[in-house]
């Protein structure tokens, strides 16, 4: 259908007039394509050995690690926010080289997990991450070969022992972040086998290797040197996150995950329009800092700025959004 057209120079006509639905606050809900809720959103939270009160975290604005006694506190809140779920993270007072303390039943993650389901027990998704990251002493995501080399195959045997261990301590969903080969087909055939079968998988699929980690590896006080360019995927490949989630979905994922986020809102786009389960997306610790650090030197306002980003991650697709900010944006009314 062609357009109506007018004699007159700068008459627009009176059927080409978009503004009209852009008029009153009102009318812009009204029309509105994209919708941002409290139970869309995943609160990702660090639980360090030792501590007996919350430390801020320097290189992320507004975010600390917590103690046990806190981590209750802050899981509580975010269940009375009506957040969707809470993702914990472990850092340890000490590491090795197989990330012993990722198995250990009174390691930080799983005694965490336990203190979380004991607060808020199904009104909210307790979350934990599978990922020998936080629990090794060279830092990798994975168990190292004599070469110091990722050993896919070994690291696979101390995943599937960690999926029991974090399902024993309560976790109702398992966010598979190493970026292993075959590691969301050995989770879900461990977890079966100890008949974990209402436990969900979580597969960290189209994971990139980012240099918007930075701030996270504060937040873990990871020791790692070098990179994860071997086993994390190429900034310049979107279809092979695509191929990456497609794989997932065969070895058993429920969810797949795109991370980061704002780089990577294209990848997320394909990987949603091809998806059958919920696809979330990371916005992760430099994305957040660098909209929270801009906001505390007055350039950009950061309310408006984080629920841009969050809008935009919604829009390109995800079902879910892990955000730094999803608590303090929720309980300051700005998200309803």
């Amino acid at each position: 259908m062609s357009a109506p057209t007018s004699d007159t120079p700068g008459d627009l006509g009176p059927s080409i007039r978009p503004r009209r639905l852009r008029s009153t606050a009102a009318m812009r809900g009204l029309v509105r394509e994209t919708e941002l809720r409290p139970h869309q959103l995943v609160l990702p939270v660090f639980v360090r050995e030792g501590l007996d009160a919350p430390q801020p975290i320097a290189s992320m604005p507004g975010v600390e690690q917590h103690s046990l006694d806190s981590v209750r506190a802050i899981s509580a809140r975010a269940a009375a926010a009506g957040l969707g779920g809470i993702m914990l993270f472990g850092v340890p007072e000490r590491r090795d080289a197989v990330g012993s303390g990722a198995t250990d039943p009174q390691g930080i993650l799983n005694a965490a997990a336990r203190a979380v389901v004991a607060e808020v027990g199904e009104s909210l998704v307790v979350q934990t991450d599978l990922c020998l990251d936080e629990f090794t002493d060279h830092g990798h995501c994975g168990v190292l070969d004599a070469q110091g080399r990722v050993d896919n195959d070994a690291s696979l045997e101390r995943y599937a022992a960690m999926a029991v261990a974090q399902a024993e301590a309560g976790a109702q969903l398992l966010g598979l972040s190493g970026m292993m080969d075959g590691q969301t087909r050995v989770a879900r055939a461990a977890l079966d086998a100890a008949g974990f079968t209402n436990v969900a998988l979580l597969a960290y699929s189209a994971k990139y290797a980012s240099a918007f980690y930075g701030p996270f590896r504060d937040a873990v006080e990871s020791p790692l040197q070098g990179d994860r360019r071997t086993y994390q995927l190429d900034p310049a490949n979107a279809r092979e996150g695509v191929r990456e989630a497609a794989l997932d979905v065969q070895e058993g994922a429920d969810i797949v995950m795109v991370k980061p986020a704002l780089a990577y809102l294209d990848v997320l786009r394909r990987v949603a329009d091809v998806s059958p389960v919920p696809v979330w997306a990371y916005m992760v610790s430099g994305e957040h800092a660098m909209i929270a650090a801009a906001a505390q030197r007055g350039w950009i306002d950061g309310d408006r700025a984080q629920l841009e980003a969050l809008v935009s991650i919604r829009r390109a697709g995800a079902d879910a959004v892990l955000s730094y900010a999803s608590l303090d944006l929720v309980e300051r009314g700005l998200i309803a």
